[in-house]
């Protein structure tokens, strides 16, 4: 799944006419960067949520692109909003399979690799999520979560990181004593995803490891020129 809901008021005036994943960096729509290293992967089957001028996305790559295929869940047109990310995904839950990937879409991460070999191991391990993290940018400080010995992800380390946005869920999460959204939810419920995973924490059931390639969230002009003005690598 792709989150690509948001209205990006801090990326202002340049979100007023283009939904901020539709951005452009370094080439391409901000939103592509994820969408084609999840099809590299052969992770084909991508969910898209859309809110703020959500109707550009579908018309800008359709049904498919690159050899993976498009499901829409358009909140902006069904609700008038942004549902936040745990509204949203659990909006998209029809959409998607009992274990799935998730990542923003104005998230730019090209290093990063999906792997099947990542969701066997997520799968044998029994975890009900199992989040990239990555050193803290100076936006963020004091980062988000941390990291057990045992590889669980942490609400409280003397060492937190700051969570990259991708994710490996699995639906269950999604569902009670986490999270109390009917399912697919119908009557559009807002919910951060946030408080979702720290209780899932608490109960032992989240798991973390560390990205450390090129990573920004794009949530600013200034970053997003900074990015633009980075020679891509060869």
């Amino acid at each position: 799944m792709i989150l690509a809901a948001g209205r990006g008021e801090r990326m202002r005036p340049l979100t007023d006419a283009t939904p901020k994943p539709l951005l452009d960096v370094q080439g391409k729509a901000l939103m592509q960067w994820p969408m084609e290293a999840l099809a590299s992967g052969g992770f084909t089957e991508l969910v898209v949520n859309t809110a703020w001028l959500g109707e550009q996305i579908p018309e800008r790559f359709g049904s498919r692109h690159q050899g993976a295929t498009l499901a829409y869940s358009h909140e902006g047109r069904d609700f008038g909003g942004a549902l936040e990310t745990a509204g949203g995904i659990v909006r998209a839950l029809p959409l998607l399979g009992d274990m799935f990937w998730v990542v923003a879409g104005d998230v730019f991460a090209p290093d990063f690799v999906f792997t099947q070999d990542a969701v066997d191991r997520f799968a044998a391990s029994g975890r009900l999520a199992h989040l990239w993290l990555v050193p803290n940018p100076a936006h963020n400080p004091k980062g988000d979560f941390g990291i057990g010995a045992d590889g669980s992800a942490l609400n409280d380390a003397a060492q937190k990181y700051t969570f990259s946005t991708i994710a490996l869920y699995r639906a269950e999460l999604f569902a009670p004593p986490f999270c109390t959204i009917e399912p697919g939810n119908a009557q559009g419920v807002k919910a951060a995803l946030a408080p979702l995973l720290r209780l899932a924490m608490d109960a032992g059931r989240v798991s973390a490891a560390m990205y450390t390639g090129r990573w920004a969230d794009v949530g600013t002009p200034e970053r997003l020129r900074e990015l633009n003005e980075k020679k891509r690598p060869a």
